[in-house]
């Protein structure tokens, strides 16, 4: 049996992850495994509703088998995000090709990119660009506008092409081959509608507005989204907590170096909201999403050498029946363990594995803080494993 793979986060699931499974299958018959971040997100955002509700959309929509990518991993760079990704659907042993979205489907144009990103002088190009005070992005598109041309610059202009670059050099230390999809409808971050999609950003101000999404949306249940996820609740919880912390402590998380410790120290002993934290630290050199995603490292205990770590463990959210035959497959053929029942699973974890898996279960105890009906600890033990039909 071969599979093909999706890394992503279908946060929410929406119209274009419809579109795009659908493209897949209009291509293969392989069954498709979902690797998806959990309760949080690359962007260094809470998710709007829970794994598990997210996971249960997927697969009644399209997907068989859903897994989690941990929070160590989701909450990161793009390199590290498509890296600790590519890593799972290699782990499965019988991944046939990663499947992904992109502003621009040209293989090719996305193949050179990747080539020109991972030579031995990219490095050293972009640290001249930063040191000259150009912004990271605008830093990168000079660097591979140099090495590659304008439409190369272009391309790594937009996020999901980002991505696509990461993906296929992370892929090139496998036989994973890769299938890209161009993203149709509305772009990354556009509040606007077209052809029925919409950017996943501009479907979460609607949810959270408490109407508009219902169209975009396949199979919408209002139910799902009663009490969706709002970063701003965990507003107190991320102010103590950073200020809790030292500049030593700041300097062990990712992304966080050349003095930036020291940066985020000062703005969180002064700041007395998220936004004036942000606004504080942020400068030419630091996107937005990367500080947001430090903050997000710091609240769930992420670390520079855990993120760093081999992905030890595959973990299934939702399946339907093909995906209970893929998991067959990934127990004969897989080189990690697979984890069913949390339960059980934890007991067979080593000491590394245990850390990373939990930082999974802290978010999900945070998680629900962030909603209008804070729960309990231990979501990830009373919800068992979806079986949709």
């Amino acid at each position: 049996m071969k599979v093909n793979t999706i890394i992503c986060e279908y946060n929410p699931f929406h119209n274009g992850h419809l579109y795009h499974i659908r493209d897949i299958k209009s291509h293969s018959d392989n069954p498709i495994v979902a690797v998806m971040s959990g309760n949080f997100t690359q962007r260094g955002d809470i998710a709007i509703v829970n794994k598990f509700t997210r996971a249960d959309a997927a697969v009644r929509n399209g997907a068989d088998l859903v897994l989690e990518l941990p929070a160590v991993y989701a909450c990161a760079s793009a390199q590290t995000f498509a890296r600790a990704g590519v890593e799972i659907a290699d782990a499965l042993g019988c991944t046939e090709s990663l499947c992904f979205g992109a502003e621009n489907a040209d293989a090719r144009l996305l193949g050179g990119i990747a080539d020109a990103v991972s030579s031995p002088g990219f490095g050293a190009l972009l640290r001249d660009e930063m040191k000259n005070g150009e912004y990271y992005p605008r830093a990168v598109q000079k660097v591979v506008r140099a090495l590659c041309g304008d439409a190369a610059a272009e391309a790594v202009g937009e996020p999901n092409n980002i991505l696509a670059v990461e993906y296929i050099r992370a892929l090139r230390k496998t036989n994973i081959g890769f299938y890209v999809t161009e993203r149709a409808g509305a772009a990354h971050d556009e509040s606007a509608v077209r052809g029925g999609l919409a950017s996943a950003s501009y479907i979460r101000g609607l949810i959270l507005g408490g109407s508009g999404a219902e169209s975009l949306i396949p199979d919408y249940n209002a139910r799902d989204f009663e009490h969706p996820a709002d970063i701003k609740r965990l507003e107190p919880v991320i102010l103590y907590r950073l200020r809790s912390m030292t500049a030593a402590d700041f300097a062990l998380l990712p992304d966080v170096g050349e003095g930036l410790e020291n940066r985020i120290y000062e703005a969180a002993r002064e700041a007395c909201s998220l936004e004036e934290l942000l606004g504080r630290i942020k400068t030419k050199r630091y996107t937005l999403a990367r500080l947001r995603r430090i903050i997000i490292c710091a609240v769930l205990g992420i670390t520079k050498p855990m993120t760093r770590t081999p992905v030890p463990y595959l973990r299934a959210l939702s399946f339907n029946s093909t995906g209970a035959s893929v998991m067959g497959e990934i127990k004969r053929r897989g080189t990690l363990p697979l984890i069913t029942n949390v339960a059980d699973g934890v007991k067979t974890l080593g000491d590394e594995a245990k850390r990373i898996f939990d930082v999974d279960l802290f978010a999900g105890d945070i998680f629900s803080l962030a909603t209008d009906t804070p729960e309990p600890c231990g979501a990830d033990f009373r919800r068992k494993i979806s079986v949709i039909e």
